[in-house]
């Protein structure tokens, strides 16, 4: 009796990561790309959403694998894989993190003001939370990002679970069954599936987050993480990411589908059109919901975002500086985040006009480097890096492969669409 209750004590105290991953994952995946894909094409795009779950999960398992049965995050496997792994994150990471640090942050910006009504231009709530989020960084550290994160994802998943429930009436399903949904083969509704597959539920850079995350979670442990550990907290955070992105496609459908509303592509627009056809269907009472759950979603990336990217060019200078200690590691972090956010708010300022075009550069090279990323996480977990019994077995090897194979058609069909 004592030992099964110690084994799930254990599991216990190491899920953590996979909701990090999952409060990163839940964002404007979740919030404008799932929620459009049901507001403008009905139940249609449903086997998009689960498709792109099924084949992103490998690679992003490989990552909390790996930290699991080396104790390294996947930086120091890429670099054991050679310069071009190696230089090959560090140029998607570099290439993108300014620009999606601005982007979640101003998002989440305009929906706090959405929801709070202070009077605050977006510039001003954007230095409030990533203030908040440095100050929780920094004075809790890890442990607070950990137990701030699973209390976030917990709230954000019954906010929006409630959201949907209530949608549940008036006939809206047997009405968004009924209604004929337009054609998505053609060019704009190939772009947005390609789109809508490579932001759900997350990059596949991610999966390096999710290592590092797991290494930390295993030193403020005193133990390294177990494979089993590893795996439960993974699939605890994914299917918490996938499930919500369900959820946010049902809202998108149940609400917004055959509304006869013009849908803007602006994030905190958009969201704001589902809370006002929310107060227009359900009653004014229902506002404040899913008001509160667009801006948990947006704010859980933010916080996640702003811990991340810190933490990745933290331990890319330590894999140049073997030599450095905790402490070292330690004072880069801070410094990082507080240039990164600062950075990509200036670049936000300057740029304002051009930001879209800053956008879809970074969102392209997410989706374009997913097969390379996809590719050395497998080579890492089924090289000589892994012990034998650490490393997947065939019949998962053969699913890996699959789903490789299916997103480098992906990247072939987006690079398609792009020259028509």
């Amino acid at each position: 009796m004592k030992k099964k209750l110690s084994a799930k004590t254990s599991i216990f105290k190491t899920l953590g990561p996979g909701f990090l991953l999952a409060g990163a994952a839940i964002g404007v995946s979740h919030l404008v790309q799932a929620t459009r894909a049901g507001a403008d094409y009905g139940f249609l795009l449903l086997w998009v959403l689960i498709l792109a779950c099924i084949t992103k999960y490998p690679f992003l398992e490989f990552g909390p694998r790996y930290a699991a049965g080396t104790g390294n995050h996947l930086i120091t496997g890429y670099k054991k894989l050679g310069k071009f792994p190696y230089w090959t994150f560090i140029i998607i990471t570099v290439g993108s993190m300014f620009i999606i640090q601005a982007a979640v942050t101003i998002v989440t910006a305009g929906l706090a003001e959405k929801l709070f009504g202070m009077g605050w231009p977006s510039f001003t709530w954007s230095f409030v939370i990533i203030g908040v989020c440095i100050a929780l960084l920094l004075i809790g550290k890890y442990p607070a990002l950990d137990k701030t994160m699973k209390a976030i994802v917990s709230l954000l998943g019954l906010a929006t679970l409630t959201a949907v429930i209530l949608a549940f009436g008036d006939g809206r399903l047997e009405n968004a069954i009924a209604v004929e949904t337009p054609d998505v083969w053609n060019k704009l509704g190939i772009a947005f599936i390609i789109s809508f597959m490579g932001w759900m539920p997350i990059p596949l850079d991610a999966s390096v987050w999710h290592s590092i995350w797991t290494k930390e979670k295993a030193l403020g442990n005193n133990r390294r993480t177990s494979l089993k550990e590893a795996f439960t907290d993974f699939n605890v955070g994914y299917l918490a990411a996938a499930i919500i992105g369900l959820l946010f496609f049902l809202m998108g459908v149940l609400i917004m589908f055959s509304s006869g509303v013009s849908f803007s592509g602006n994030g905190v627009e958009f969201s704001g059109q589902l809370i006002d056809l929310y107060g227009k269907t359900l009653g004014d009472w229902s506002k404040p919901l899913i008001g509160v759950a667009a801006f948990i979603a947006m704010l859980s990336t933010t916080l996640a975002v702003t811990d991340a990217f810190p933490r990745v060019i933290s331990e890319i200078f330590a894999e140049e500086r073997p030599k450095w200690k905790k402490e070292q590691k330690w004072k880069s972090y801070k410094l990082n985040v507080f240039i990164i956010p600062i950075l990509s708010l200036l670049i936000l300022y300057f740029f304002t006009a051009s930001f879209t075009v800053l956008i879809d550069f970074a969102t392209a090279l997410s989706f374009l480097s997913a097969p390379f990323l996809a590719w050395f996480n497998y080579k890492l977990v089924t090289g000589d890096q892994m012990a034998a019994e650490d490393r997947p077995n065939r019949n998962y090897r053969i699913f890996s492969l699959i789903c490789f194979v299916l997103l480098v058609i992906f990247n072939c069909i987006y690079i398609y669409t792009l020259f028509q």
